[in-house]
């Protein structure tokens, strides 16, 4: 097994690799060894392609969560690797994780962002292997907004629900549910919309709205 293998079972079920490590303890990898002999590959997406794949298919009605679990574990199972899902209960450290595979850093909404992808990625599961597999050097590129003067992403949402540091979840779930919140709702959120970099991978309204929904979903009940 190399990694190519793996980039190209992940992108045939509409996912990206999105590089990888060898775990270490302090890297909170469920079950890994503690010597470094294994491997744990992220997985995600960038622009539409999840999306196209997620929408054709029949088990869409399922929800993304459901599919994406069927989808990685169909092409993790004959690879005999383990997989780790970020809506796992209790919740894998997938942002660590993802960090460390990509040499990313926080955007000052809090959310990993990418030289070219922007803030428009998401990590949707991890395989871990049993043997030390050779991935590609984690590249390392300046954090984009370092350079970004304005920070637009900090002054767009409607209701200021973000500071660096700190993202008001109550009063952002508050908004996008009322009547005031429907170009959030529709357009998905206006403060990850301002940011500058990656926006050619930018979600299309549809599938914008299907997270801002979900997101609204799972925290309207703690809010």
């Amino acid at each position: 097994m190399d990694y190519g293998e793996i980039v190209k079972a992940a992108s045939a079920a509409g996912f990206l690799c999105r590089g990888g490590f060898h775990p270490a303890p302090e890297d909170g990898v469920p079950g890994a060894a503690a010597d470094g002999s294994e491997t744990l590959i992220v997985l995600g997406n960038a622009g539409p392609a999840m999306w196209r794949a997620f929408q054709a298919a029949p088990s869409r009605a399922g929800g993304l969560d459901r599919w994406t679990r069927a989808q990685v574990s169909a092409f993790a199972r004959p690879m005999k690797a383990r997989a780790f899902f970020p809506f796992d209960q209790p919740f894998p450290p997938f942002q660590r994780w993802a960090a460390k595979a990509e040499n990313l850093q926080a955007s000052p909404l809090g959310i990993l962002i990418h030289p070219e992808y922007g803030l428009w990625h998401a990590y949707r599961g991890a395989l871990l292997f049993a043997a030390r597999i050779a991935l590609p050097a984690a590249e390392s590129r300046p954090r984009p907004c370092d350079t970004c003067r304005d920070k637009p992403c900090l002054s767009a949402c409607p209701v200021a629900a973000f500071a660096v540091g700190h993202y008001d979840v109550p009063k952002c779930v508050a908004h996008v549910a009322s009547p005031r919140g429907t170009e959030c709702l529709e357009q998905g959120c206006l403060a990850r919309r301002a940011c500058p970099v990656g926006l050619d991978h930018a979600y299309a309204p549809a599938q914008a709205r299907f997270h801002t929904e979900a997101f609204v979903r799972a925290h309207r009940g703690k809010s």
